[in-house]
């Protein structure tokens, strides 16, 4: 595996061209890959715009949301630790000492505060999809009319078109508008493509955030 240092320039280039083609650092959704990354880097620059919009948006989510994401492994590792002199290593919890105890109090203090104006911004992404059928006898009406009965919390179909592949056969080109904290890209593929009488394939043929 890739050791990648991000407190360097070198690392957070390598992150920069990574995050080129795609949008978190693993799947379609934000994960605990997100999150150790996130951790492990400095806030970057306006040169390397991409590390630059995906740093924003995972630093929009609060640390009970980062909690709750799923636990995927990045296919690279950061390699970094805190260093020793960094005030996250105090002990605060394990000591008897006033002075500490007043940090913590305070900083408990002033991370109630916080939480309490912290404005609540909901992530959202475009994405289009290409339903493939099996030919062209396949009821491409119908194939729609399928898909659109999927129904989630967060979800909304928007305009869909067909699209010609080749020999007669036809595309499905459908447009959706999903809030990523609620709606998993890859659970919605997986639901159209268990409609088997009509669905041979699903791809993401866009993707942008919102």
């Amino acid at each position: 595996m890739t050791v990648v240092d991000l407190k360097t320039a070198e690392g957070v280039q390598f992150l920069e061209n990574y995050l080129s083609q795609k949008s978190y650092i693993v799947g379609y959704e934000p994960s605990k890959a997100d999150v150790e990354t996130f951790s492990a880097i400095q806030a970057p620059q306006t040169k390397t715009p991409n590390v630059l919009r995906w740093y924003n948006h995972i630093k929009s989510f609060s640390d009970k949301e980062r909690s709750q994401f799923p636990n995927k492994k990045a296919e690279f590792s950061t390699g970094a630790s805190k260093p020793a002199d960094d005030d996250d290593d105090v002990d605060l919890f394990g000591s008897d000492d006033e002075e500490k105890e007043r940090i913590k109090q305070e900083r408990l203090k002033a991370y109630s505060e916080k939480k309490a104006t912290k404005k609540v911004i909901i992530a959202k992404s475009s994405i289009v999809l290409d339903v493939k059928p099996w030919d062209d006898e396949t009821d491409m009406k119908q194939l729609e009319q399928q898909v659109r009965t999927i129904t989630m919390d967060g979800l909304v179909w928007g305009a869909s078109k067909l699209v010609e592949i080749a020999f007669g056969i036809k595309k499905l080109q459908i447009m959706c508008i999903v809030e990523d904290d609620k709606v998993s890209v890859d659970a919605l593929v997986e639901t159209i493509q268990e409609f088997e009488d009509f669905v041979q394939s699903v791809d993401i043929a866009a993707f942008n955030k919102i």
